[in-house]
């Protein structure tokens, strides 16, 4: 079975469940990379140090991005409107959540790397 396959047949409620499972596992995804970009945003900032920002603005991203696919992948193949029963209000919520846990896992990337280079002279002098 092909990898696109595989992702139509999970989508649309074959291997993961019906109606609203697809959507409850993009927001559950979308929930944990908005967890993991927080503790990376926190450790940037200084604030904590139970987690390598780098490492968990990265891990934020890839999670971020593999939650707003899945509720993506959700929207395309539920039928039916909002209230049907098919997670696609789910599924609408999902999508927000997985583009914030991308914003702050950039966001922390962003800051981690800020603190050790030597400033840019713009003048050209």
């Amino acid at each position: 079975m092909s990898t696109t396959a595989a992702l139509m047949v999970a989508a649309e409620g074959g291997i993961i469940g019906d109606g609203r499972t697809g959507a409850n596992l993009a927001l559950g995804v979308g929930l944990l990379g908005l967890a993991v970009g927080w503790l990376a945003l926190a450790r940037a900032g200084g604030r904590i140090s139970i987690v390598n920002a780098r490492a968990g603005g990265r891990s934020a991203i890839a999670v971020g991005l593999t939650g707003t696919a899945l509720a993506v992948l959700h929207l395309a193949t539920s039928s039916g409107g909002p209230g049907t029963g098919n997670g696609l209000v789910g599924a609408i919520v999902a999508v927000p959540l997985g583009l914030g846990a991308v914003l702050l896992g950039r966001r922390a990337l962003t800051r981690s790397r800020g603190g050790n280079r030597q400033p840019v002279d713009r003048m050209g002098v």
